[in-house]
């Protein structure tokens, strides 16, 4: 029981870290780099293996992994901004 909510836990919180990266890597770059489709294979087949980004006909895509960092430092710098605001 203690692992299916562990696992739960662990899906809920990537994909809020992917959504937010997401977000910040659109408002970022304004719309000239995106990212890659969420049930998409693209990093795959495209990008080499544990690749943050590639490039594919000529614009830069995020992969699930460079999506998860984004949004990992997005609440690293944002929480303790916060904070001190406080």
């Amino acid at each position: 029981m203690d692992s299916v909510l562990s696992g739960v836990f662990w899906l809920t919180f990537e994909l809020l870290l992917i959504g937010t990266g997401r977000g910040v890597v659109r408002l970022l770059t304004l719309g000239h780099w995106r990212s890659e489709k969420f049930g998409g294979d693209e990093g795959r087949i495209y990008g080499p293996a544990g690749a943050l980004s590639f490039r594919f006909d000529g614009q830069r895509v995020i992969t699930r992994a460079g999506l998860f960092v984004a949004g990992l430092l997005f609440y690293l710098l944002a929480v303790p901004a916060l904070l001190w605001l406080l």
